[in-house]
């Protein structure tokens, strides 16, 4: 029996990240523009860094609280009191090695093997793999694409609900698309939950990259106490914290022992000095936080309009998230063209294929960047789209 033979199905099933195979294909070229992934272009900055530093020196190294620092947890609740008009207690909020694992932690709570979860595609691969990795059946659910925008048809997903299935999985502001729920379309989903006794996994991770407004609408905004609704969130992309790997979850205080006793069986908590950082970011991090969104906005519209300009891409300028979702004419195979465009511009997207059912035909490019480096980009694929 092979090696691979004696190992976990599950785990040999594991897909490859359609992302990380382009950017393994192109790291390290001279020139080139990466907008494959979904991060910014800044370090995280010195306020949040040094009581990240300054606690380290101090020997904050130990065993720590498993649902976090009581300081974190608290700073949680008062930055959701802020930006989401709410009044939770610290006790809804629990700290996670990173959003990915909030998802996984998540899964593990809700789900047993067998139990199907519905998430709405395109949609950023990790959600599904996390699924099935577990035991689950991950059950992808097409969004519309039309005259270049995204929409939810609500009658066909609740069709798509079978007796197995125990949740959904929404992403709004989404990734890779951009599409935004609209209040009616959260109160719509709710509903559709509650009548079938689902669970709802929200990430919001993008609520404040929202571009028509102060900040995306939230399940927060038309919830009830006692609806079943978990909230899984990152310190990635608001405060430039990706490598970090610093996430919280929301959940009703009920379930505080079980997503401890999961913690504890995962990583058993995130280093103290890290958490030091994540207190100052939520605290001191609001002009920061800002100013990443002016420059998401800004070169959001560089990027847009000299694509759409060249009249051969179907897109609009998104209401929310990081990215853009392109539809290029002539791209039949977006992973080869990903390969192509890199080799030829230097510029690295993200091909559709990495995000599900609707994505093939599409490339994702992050446009969280410096505005002129983000105009070099759209020039270089402009040049690339007009030729082919």
């Amino acid at each position: 029996m092979s090696i691979l033979a004696s190992l976990s199905p599950r785990s040999v099933a594991a897909p490859e990240s359609g992302i990380v195979e382009v950017v393994n294909y192109a790291r390290g070229r001279d020139g080139l523009i990466p907008l494959w992934v979904g991060e910014g272009d800044l370090p995280t900055p010195d306020f949040i860094n040094r009581p990240a530093a300054e606690a380290l020196m101090a020997g904050e190294t130990f065993y720590t609280w498993q649902r976090g620092i009581p300081e974190l947890r608290q700073a949680l609740a008062d930055y959701y009191a802020r930006h989401f008009g709410t009044m939770l207690p610290a006790e809804h909020f629990y700290v996670t090695g990173s959003g990915m694992q909030s998802i996984q932690l998540a899964v593990q709570a809700l789900t047993a093997p067998g139990d199907e979860m519905i998430y709405l595609t395109p949609a950023w691969p990790n959600i599904a793999a996390a699924l099935d990795i577990a035991g689950a059946r991950s059950v992808g659910f097409q969004l519309d694409f039309r005259d270049g925008t995204w929409s939810l048809d609500l009658e066909r997903l609740e069709k798509a609900i079978t007796p197995k299935t125990k949740g959904l999985f929404v992403n709004t502001p989404s990734n890779p698309t951009g599409w935004t729920a609209t209040r009616a379309d959260l109160e719509a989903i709710l509903a559709l939950a509650r009548r079938h006794g689902l669970w709802i996994m929200a990430d919001e991770i993008y609520a404040r990259y929202f571009y028509v407004g102060e900040r995306a609408p939230s399940f927060l905004d038309v919830m009830d106490p006692q609806d079943r609704v978990i909230f899984v969130n990152s310190f990635s992309k608001n405060w430039s914290m990706t490598g970090w790997r610093v996430g919280w979850i929301v959940a009703p205080p009920a379930m505080g022992q079980v997503l401890e006793n999961l913690i504890q069986y995962s990583t058993s908590g995130v280093a103290q000095f890290m958490q030091r950082g994540a207190v100052a970011a939520l605290n001191e991090g609001d002009a920061f936080v800002q100013a990443n969104i002016d420059k998401a906005r800004l070169a959001r519209n560089i990027l847009c309009d000299a694509l759409i300009a060249t009249n051969r891409v179907e897109t609009l300028k998104p209401d929310g998230a990081l990215y853009a979702f392109l539809k290029i004419d002539g791209v039949t195979d977006s992973r080869a063209s990903a390969l192509d465009i890199v080799d030829k511009t230097g510029v690295g997207l993200a091909p559709g294929t990495a995000f599900g059912a609707g994505g093939e035909l599409f490339m994702r490019a992050c446009f969280l960047r410096d505005p002129a480096l983000i105009t070099e980009a759209a020039g270089r694929l402009a040049d690339y789209i007009r030729k082919r």
